[in-house]
């Protein structure tokens, strides 16, 4: 086998790697230290004397951390209790054995340290008695989602025009409806809240009035190959979503889930969030509750209508939501079928699987820094459980797939254009080992 690229590191000092571990990285923790300690008085009140006594805990934890991050000391092992500790610490054991020294911020592969980090903030929250609950990101997610709800009714109520007249829709109707949704879901992966360092980022104007001025910014386009995947597969009925953010995003995957199933290509749509919080803005089981609740309870009539249509989809289970152990463990996804085996066979029977934003994106290459005409099949070393489909709007400095000279002509209009979500992907791979 040909030897695989090295991991992204922050080793090259240059590197976007390296400036997210020393800027961004101890951004995020400072906010996370801030809302705890705004969170004093109401937690004080809700929640008792107790609950002030974790909150100075979790932010001397976060203190603790952000001090480790800066002055590049070796990743230490957990010491909470939760599902996924053991694993954890059996993986920090492993980067040992594979680098000859400990793991640490500044040296050891980008992701994995990312990833170690918010493992990190919910181990504080996980040795907690009253506030093992806490989402520390929560407040940043629903102001994305409630600044966003003027674009998020105007996409709404296009949804329900298109939804109202599919019956009557034509085979072409549906491929042209089916790729603008495709493309909505994916431009929507642009408000990442752990690409700003949390800051505010809705979604303000109608990304409908958008998409003609981005497809031009799309540098690889499977979308056919998709829509021929969707349709002559007629044994498979599932399809899942591997979901990246809540907010704005979150809505742009919901709507992609009712097209799907609107044009007839599935009975069920299995959606994967995380099974906690995680690189801010990333879907929770709460957080997806709280958004199809907001819906419901909204004054816009096409977010009501939409907040109790989805709500039904999850009752009669032609929506379902999963949130596994393994999207938050420091593996990428070749490594799926050995450390999360009954989740890799659970999608045999998927007709294809997308994969929305750069932390999932990430995870399929090894985030590892491939030759960016390297095709996207062989950058999956091997995992291929089904049909995928990733759709990423760029925020990181990994791709592959694009076509020769492609690079070089981007960098030309835009020497950023592998970090700033300004162009993005549609990368397809129909091998299965099915």
């Amino acid at each position: 086998m040909e030897k695989l690229p090295e991991p992204l590191s922050a080793q090259d000092k240059s590197s976007f790697a390296y400036l997210t571990i020393r800027d961004r990285l101890p951004v995020i923790l400072s906010r996370v230290a801030d809302t705890v300690y705004r969170k004093k008085v109401a937690i004080k009140d809700s929640h008792g004397e107790d609950a002030t006594h974790e909150l100075k805990f979790i932010a001397g934890c976060i203190s603790k951390l952000r001090n480790e991050l800066q002055t590049n000391k070796a990743v230490i092992p957990l010491k909470d209790n939760a599902s996924d500790t053991e694993v954890w610490n059996a993986s920090i054991a492993a980067e040992t054995d594979k680098e000859g020294q400990e793991p640490k911020w500044f040296v050891s592969p980008w992701l994995y340290v990312e990833c170690y980090m918010y493992r990190r903030i919910m181990e504080a929250i996980n040795q907690c008695k009253v506030l093992h609950e806490l989402d520390p990101f929560e407040e940043q997610k629903m102001k994305a989602f409630t600044g966003s709800e003027e674009a998020i009714e105007v996409l709404l109520h296009y949804l329900k025009d298109i939804t109202e007249k599919i019956e009557a829709a034509t085979e072409e109707d549906k491929d042209e409806y089916f790729t603008e949704f495709l493309q909505i879901a994916l431009w929507g992966n642009r408000c990442d809240l752990s690409i700003s360092a949390s800051q505010e980022n809705s979604q303000t104007e109608s990304i409908l009035d958008q998409l003609h001025h981005l497809e031009s910014n799309i540098l690889i386009n499977d979308t056919k190959q998709v829509l021929h995947c969707l349709k002559s597969n007629t044994r498979d009925r599932n399809i899942d979503i591997v979901l990246d953010n809540a907010g704005f995003e979150l809505i742009t995957d919901l709507c992609l889930a009712e097209i799907l199933l609107a044009c007839g290509w599935a009975d069920c749509i299995r959606m994967h969030g995380k099974a906690m919080p995680w690189f801010v803005s990333d879907v929770t089981a709460r957080d997806f509750q709280w958004t199809l609740d907001s819906l419901c309870k909204s004054s816009r009539p096409a977010m009501a209508y939409f907040g109790r249509q989805w709500s039904q989809r999850l009752e009669n289970s032609s929506w379902k939501l999963t949130c596994e152990d393994f999207w938050t463990t420091p593996y990428d996804f070749a490594e799926m079928k050995t450390h999360a085996s009954s989740l890799y066979e659970s999608f045999r029977d998927t007709k294809i699987i997308f994969f929305k934003g750069d932390l999932n994106y990430r995870k399929l290459l090894g985030d590892l820094n491939w030759n960016p005409t390297t095709p996207f099949e062989v950058t999956l070393r091997g995992f291929h459980p089904a049909p995928l489909c990733a759709l990423r709007a760029c925020k990181a400095d990994l791709i592959a797939g694009l076509a020769p000279g492609q690079k070089e002509t981007v960098e030309k209009q835009d020497k950023k254009w592998m970090i700033n979500g300004n162009w993005s992907v549609i990368s397809f791979c129909g091998k299965s080992n099915q």
